[in-house]
């Protein structure tokens, strides 16, 4: 399951106070609610997550414009996993799987069936949703034709300066198409500003003082501009695989390439451990392999695989450990011209949505450079740091077009609020690297406890194995105790 949310998560086949910052503070989004009413989840209504028996749905009407919150409503899903000990129930535990353009209605079974403790089942009422924008909620749109929709979301990786150039016209084509489309009215509004005012919506039709959080990977700068905005209504807030403080912008996409350059140490003793795949003996020939694999397959593609998406898709595959044998065998596919493994590369067909919905937040919510000279540079330099995903990472997207207006500028994060924060991260996390952690915790000041712990993939709770960074968490959600100082959990043994 989790490498289902790793590829969903990775897009690479397919990454002053409060009250400065924001034009409406924190008292002015609560507002009188009909009561949910909860029915049973239909597999449509559930968007590609398999719904528990157990698991109701509803919907709820909240402002496209939090400034005119009388004006257009539009629908967000959201769905309920009960406790089943109402003596135990403490509140609230609203998640997030991240994304952005990821549905989550489905979210709370998947991480019952993942391993969430029981005793975490029986203290909260698991609540999930689905983004504005995403799945089942009111959908945005960019017109993605299949041919852009199989590009993915990274562009090609880029050699030389005329690369960067060559791909410009792409990333133009989808922004006008994205501002074009039936759905563009949606384009200021749908940021994760307005997400968390959502999710507070959300807290009041439920009829909670406050909310706990679960969010991993975008999730994570979901609930910490949640807890920014709102931070009264705070309870207990666990942010999982963590960007920086900037969020999903320029700089976190520019960091998967220190991802991958940090994780993939770890792939590389797996493969040359194990003889049988053919790739190498020591790590340093299994990395001598996956730049022989990229060159040889940007001169002439294997089976529809070319450099670009061999990078992303061996990208995409280090998010998780139980990956990797499949990882070996893609590679070793390619390598002797063989046919691939299952679901190699994945399919792209009902991606549109979740690439638009990703499209709308992480151009809407900060201001990216707007010339090509700037990615130019930046893939110069990220190329020679970080050479296997650099010249893609660093490259230029629709972003770079977005239309100009902003409706407010970013959230800040800051140190302002109750020390009720827990950040949970791998050290080797591909997709939102430790760096970008430890620069969200200094933002949050006193107000946040970092755990890491010493494995690598993308997510930690509860679908990772570390216990110690697992305990941490589970005692901070049941019992609300929180390491004093920052916790390094170290290496375990496999079980």
């Amino acid at each position: 399951m989790h490498r289902t949310l790793s590829l969903a998560l990775a897009a690479t086949a397919v990454v002053a106070t409060a009250a400065a910052v924001t034009a409406i503070p924190e008292e002015s989004v609560a507002a009188t609610s009909d009561p949910v009413r909860w029915g049973p989840c239909s597999e449509k209504k559930a968007a590609s997550w398999d719904p528990s028996p157990r698991l109701e749905c509803s919907t709820l009407e909240v402002p496209l414009d939090y400034r005119n919150p009388d004006g257009r409503q539009i629908e967000i899903a959201i769905s309920r996993l009960a406790s089943k000990e109402p003596s135990k129930r403490r509140g609230v535990l609203l998640t997030n799987p991240g994304g952005p353009g990821i549905p989550g209605l489905g979210y709370p079974a998947v991480l019952a069936a993942s391993g969430l403790p029981q005793k975490v089942l029986d203290s909260y009422d698991v609540i999930g949703f689905d983004p504005r924008g995403t799945g089942r909620s009111t959908p945005v749109t960019c017109d993605l034709t299949p041919a852009q929709r199989n590009r993915g979301n990274l562009p090609p990786y880029a050699h030389t300066a005329a690369d960067v150039a060559r791909v410009a016209g792409n990333a133009r084509t989808i922004a006008k198409q994205c501002a074009a489309s039936t759905s563009a009215s949606m384009l200021p509004h749908t940021t994760t500003a307005n997400t968390a005012r959502d999710m507070d919506r959300i807290r009041e039709a439920l009829g909670e003082p406050q909310l706990s959080y679960l969010g991993g990977s975008y999730g994570s700068y979901l609930g910490a501009v949640y807890t920014t905005l709102f931070p009264g209504r705070s309870d207990r807030i666990v942010l999982d695989s963590n960007l920086g403080p900037g969020g999903y912008d320029v700089t976190a996409m520019r960091s998967l390439a220190r991802g991958m350059e940090d994780r993939f140490p770890d792939f590389a003793a797996f493969a040359a451990a194990r003889p049988e795949y053919g790739l190498g003996a020591t790590p340093e020939q299994v990395t001598a392999k996956f730049f022989e694999l990229a060159k040889r397959l940007e001169a002439k593609p294997v089976r529809g695989i070319d450099g670009t998406l061999f990078r992303g898709i061996t990208f995409d595959r280090l998010y998780s450990d139980a990956s990797m044998p499949l990882l070996a065998e893609m590679w070793q596919a390619l390598d002797k011209d063989r046919p691939l493994p299952p679901d190699t590369p994945p399919s792209m067909d009902d991606m549109e949505n979740f690439m638009a919905a990703r499209l709308y937040v992480i151009c809407g919510d900060s201001r990216w450079p707007g010339t090509v000279r700037v990615y130019q540079r930046d893939v110069e330099v990220d190329r020679l740091r970080y050479p296997m995903l650099g010249g893609s990472a660093a490259s230029i997207g629709p972003c770079a077009f977005w239309p100009t207006e902003r409706v407010e500028p970013p959230v800040r994060i800051s140190d302002r609020g109750p020390s009720n924060v827990l950040m949970v991260q791998n050290e080797r996390d591909p997709g939102t690297p430790l760096a970008g952690a430890q620069k969200l915790r200094r933002a949050f000041g006193e107000r946040a406890t970092l755990v890491t712990a010493d494995q690598g993939g993308h997510g930690v709770y509860p679908f990772g194995s570390n216990t110690c960074a697992n305990d941490t968490v589970t005692a901070f959600l049941t019992t609300g105790h929180r390491p004093s100082r920052d916790l390094a959990c170290g290496v375990e043994p496999s079980k």
